[in-house]
């Protein structure tokens, strides 16, 4: 028994694969997906495995050339359709996203922007991917230097942003001249292929954009090993990145790695206190803190660590706990009961080793939901400051100085984002230069943006997406050298 969702273009929900343009229905093998607020089952989808990995890696390989050969023009047309068809279906996606991942209806829509917006700024940026001349050490010779698609690229993407993490990711792809291959998460298929079905309405011809519904060690193996899959581009756990990249040795593929983070975020003395706490609130409660952005640790200078603690008790405070369809939801179920277990087992650490929570918010707190609570006292040894919590989970860190701040939050094997506050224009750039992450933002909670580089370093992972760079990640370099031109 399936549960129906309201949607005004019920077409957009494919119980399917999509491989060559034709959507592949579930066999007894199908693989359930459920809503992690209720626990009720959605619908199904297949779960592919190594032979229809190889039709799609297949599929592509035949539908390149084509592909490829088109303007840049002609394919960001399309691109650009793809983009105009999913604003027109804003409403469908997020309720989608939210049946299928749990984030309040109001944050699907954010993401569903969010991801839109990608669609549209590599559909303009394609258009403007060009070589350059080099000058030449010879006066009959010249050197052109050419930008070429790298060839059939695949994505596997995660569960807490089902849409963006598709789109940050295909549409450089597809505006680049590669086909595509997707494997999103086995928990929040749905999104995926709603966003397969507008790429082919868009006219995105069959065998440019696959999309492979199932578990994720098959279809990974088989990408990996495949010569004909140029590029890997993976959203995920450190473990499982580390896993990919050693299956792609083999093959040499290029390889765009985000894994996971241990944001940290400082507080200053002289940090402006609303400010701080109305980024603290956006970068750690967004997604249930369920993303690899979040703040997991905030750091507090012992000057203002009371007013601070008390001001963001307050908003922490005002936080809902409730399934995403429910009006006043702002923090939604966890994906599954094991990231419930894991917040879980991090309170119990934290309060067993001196924490206190001072603030928490309201509504339910059984099942897939955990009200989001707010605890001081937080010290190295515990659990929750090596550990990525992902989960609504705000733990206060206090700190003397300036070096003893940069040295607890460059305390981790992670580099993905780091967040500060202060006011002082000098410690703005000593403390930016010093922090080891890809990403650091001052007095601001919002790093992720469509024109804006995003990646990490440390094990944290490898290569940039979004802005130029992240078209440059699907694009070969080719030294084009004439001779003997007789002038």
């Amino acid at each position: 028994m399936t549960r129906p969702l309201e949607l005004a273009d019920p077409t957009l929900l494919h119980q399917a694969a999509l491989i060559d343009g034709e959507w592949l229905k579930p066999g007894n093998d199908a693989i359930a997906v459920t809503d992690p607020a209720t626990g009720e089952t959605l619908g199904h989808v297949p779960a592919c495995g190594k032979a229809e990995t190889e039709a799609a890696i297949a599929s592509a390989k035949a539908a390149w050339p084509a592909w490829r050969a088109m303007t840049a023009g002609e394919r960001c047309a399309l691109v650009e359709r793809w983009h105009a068809l999913v604003m027109d279906n804003l409403d469908d996606l997020a309720r989608i996203m939210t049946a299928e991942q749990g984030k309040p209806l109001a944050e699907a829509m954010g993401e569903m922007r969010y991801a839109a917006s990608f669609i549209k700024w590599f559909a303009e940026e394609g258009r403007r991917v060009g070589g350059k001349n080099v000058a030449s050490p010879e006066r009959d010779r010249r050197i052109i230097v050419m930008v070429e698609p790298v060839g059939i690229s695949a994505a596997i993407t995660p569960w807490n942003f089902p849409a963006a993490m598709i789109t940050r990711k295909c549409a450089p792809a597809l505006a680049a001249g590669c086909p595509v291959i997707v494997k999103p998460s086995e928990l929040t298929p749905f999104s995926a292929l709603a966003l397969g079905e507008l790429a082919l309405r868009a006219g995105i011809p069959a065998g440019v954009f696959h999309i492979l519904t199932g578990l994720p060690n098959d279809i990974g193996a088989a990408i990996t090993a495949s010569p004909d899959v140029r590029k890997l581009s993976f959203t995920g756990s450190t473990r499982v990145g580390a896993l990919l990249m050693r299956q792609s040795a083999d093959t040499i593929k290029r390889l765009s790695l985000e894994l996971g983070g241990n944001a940290p975020l400082i507080v200053f003395d002289d940090a402006d206190i609303p400010t701080a706490v109305k980024a603290a609130m956006a970068s750690k409660f967004r997604n249930a803190g369920q993303t690899c952005v979040c703040a997991n640790r905030i750091l507090v200078q012992s000057g203002i660590h009371d007013a601070f603690v008390e001001a963001l008790g307050a908003e922490v405070g005002k936080l809902h706990a409730a399934p995403g369809m429910e009006s006043g939801s702002t923090i939604g179920p966890l994906i599954n009961a094991a990231a419930v277990d894991k917040v879980s087992a991090h309170i119990a650490d934290a309060l067993d080793n001196g924490g206190r929570i001072v603030a928490s918010g309201s509504g339910r707190d059984d099942g897939p939901f955990v009200r989001p609570v707010l605890i001081t006292g937080a010290t190295p040894d515990m659990k929750l400051a090596s550990e990525e919590t992902f989960g609504p989970l705000a733990p206060v860190f206090r700190f003397g100085s300036e070096d003893e701040g940069i040295e607890l939050a460059n305390d981790t094997p992670y580099g993905l984002a780091s967040y500060f506050y202060t006011q002082d224009v000098a410690r703005a750039f000593r403390v930016a230069e010093r922090l080891e992450a890809g990403m650091v933002a001052l007095n601001t909670g919002s790093i992720a943006m469509e024109m804006a580089p995003f990646g990490g370093v440390k094990q944290s992972g490898l290569g940039r997406e979004g802005g130029i760079w992240g078209i440059e990640e699907y694009l070969e370099t080719k030294a084009f050298h004439i001779g003997a031109l007789g002038f």
